[in-house]
């Protein structure tokens, strides 16, 4: 610098760390109930790694029946947002959420519920 011909070199090396979320539980088995009755769990979403607010987006599972109806059985819930906060220390406040069930015919279900941002991860 200042007309020294000198070359320098920087060396510049990190990690890139992918925002995901787990789940406590890891999984969620609701209670067999009589037709029409609400069975309900809940469950607790731990955000990891995420560098900007980021809001939970849920896909629900159509089930179809052996008659060929199709139904939408669960609702979900948030009820203290589904915003991903960033503290200034970096971390993830976690979200707790309310699955329920409820249908007015005989179903089963093994399947997947999916919690996305809104980068779709």
């Amino acid at each position: 610098i200042n007309d020294n011909p000198s070359y320098y070199k920087i060396t510049l090396s990190g990690t890139v760390k992918s925002p995901k979320i787990n789940f406590e539980p890891p999984f969620l088995m609701l209670m067999p109930v009589p037709l029409d009755v609400k069975t309900e769990g809940t469950i607790n979403i731990i955000p990891q790694d995420f560098l900007r607010k980021s809001q939970i987006q849920v896909e629900l599972p159509e089930l179809k029946l052996e008659d060929g109806d199709r139904i939408y059985p669960f609702t979900v819930q948030f009820p203290e947002g589904k915003n991903i906060a960033v503290s200034p220390d970096g971390t993830n406040k976690g979200l707790i959420c309310n699955i329920s069930f409820k249908s007015s015919r005989p179903v089963s279900f093994l399947g997947n519920i999916f919690f996305i941002d809104k980068e779709e991860n």
